[in-house]
């Protein structure tokens, strides 16, 4: 973090808890995290990494059997993980830190029609008169491509493609004026044509409006188009941070090396992909030493020993991995992900060419 960054929000050293049949999952072990006013944040990771489960503790929407256990979360000089009153978080959750959800159907009532969902939001949020609320409901449609927005005013969400139903609840999160914008893989469940139109609609919004973003995904092809910087989580913690072009083009975690071989531009001439061997570790039970080791070619003796700590690479990149310890054997990333701008940028050119 340079000395002109603002940062918005940060967590410091943050665990989090689940009560599970009478055990203990820490789902969330340690992790230090900055949000800098008007970047986009990408969080990425295999599923079951933490992702979902670190934005939740922002907006006070972990399940019941879920809490936080130690550390903190600063917005704007409030203190959240204080906060445990649910007329508090309203003050919080949606009119300053919203969520896009990967599911719009669990977002969007199925027995209330898209422009009362729209409105409700614009009169709580905003205080507008109904009539107003109706107004800038039909433009909050319109801005994020809904065609005909005054005759599909009064439709319901069953009447919306699976794509238009992800545009309009951009268009509710919009509507509640955030200072920061969740996205929890968003584009998941769309297919890749709808997928880059949401992309792209994202991005043209946050200059318009001027938020801040966090964009959940496991899909590092996505980060590469709207992230500017990245936090890669495994096991619950965050082992790798850095500006979209750091994890790229210089990662240095092998878990990271490992998600970049994935990438589907990098499969080979059979469309076969490379996969990551192994599971990742289970979080009833404490994790001794690096816990991607056990899946890593390049793990050493202490990795099984010794939890790595955080190594500088340069100002804007860190990485949690004994590779980067002065005294650790050279090691290079996989053949495959190096060179890697050029690799994928030769696929995109003969894929237009068919």
């Amino acid at each position: 973090m340079t000395k002109n960054e603002n940062v918005i929000l940060s967590a410091k050293d943050l665990v989090v808890e689940f009560d599970v049949r009478d055990r203990v999952l820490t789902a969330i072990r340690s992790v230090s995290l900055d949000l800098v006013e008007g970047e986009v944040l990408a969080i990425v990771g295999e599923s079951g990494s933490g992702k979902s489960v670190l934005t939740k503790t922002f907006t006070g929407m972990l399940e019941e059997n879920g809490r936080i256990s130690s550390g903190s979360i600063n917005y704007r000089g409030q203190e959240l993980t204080a906060i445990n009153k649910h007329e508090e978080w309203e003050e919080i959750r949606g009119a300053k830190i919203a969520t896009i959800f990967q599911d719009p159907m669990t977002s969007l009532n199925p027995l209330v029609t898209i422009g009362r969902q729209i409105t409700e939001v614009i009169v709580k949020h905003q205080g507008k008169s109904a009539s107003e609320a109706k107004e800038m409901a039909i433009n909050y449609m319109e801005r994020v491509g809904i065609p005909d927005a005054k005759k599909r005013f009064n439709e319901y969400p069953f009447q919306y493609s699976g794509g238009m139903r992800q545009r309009i609840v951009i268009a509710i999160a919009l509507a509640c004026r955030p200072d920061v914008l969740i996205c929890d893989e968003p584009t998941t469940a769309l297919d890749v044509t709808i997928q880059a139109q949401i992309l792209d609609l994202l991005k043209e919004l946050q200059k318009e409006y001027n938020f801040t973003t966090i964009f959940i995904t496991h899909d590092l092809g996505v980060v590469a188009s709207i992230a500017d910087k990245v936090a890669v989580m495994y096991a619950g913690e965050v082992i790798e941070f850095g500006t979209v072009e750091d994890i790229f083009y210089d990662p240095r975690h092998p878990y990271t090396w490992s998600l970049l071989s994935s990438l589907p531009q990098l499969a080979n001439a059979n469309g076969e992909l490379f996969s990551i061997p192994g599971t990742p570790p289970s979080l009833f039970t404490p994790v001794v030493g690096d816990a991607f080791a056990p899946r890593s070619e390049f793990a050493m003796q202490i990795d099984f020993e010794e939890e790595p700590p955080v190594f500088h690479v340069t100002e804007s990149h860190w990485a949690k991995t004994w590779l980067l310890h002065p005294d650790a054997p050279q090691a290079e990333k996989p053949t495959v992900i190096q060179d890697l701008h050029s690799k994928i940028k030769a696929k995109m050119s003969v894929e237009e060419i068919s």
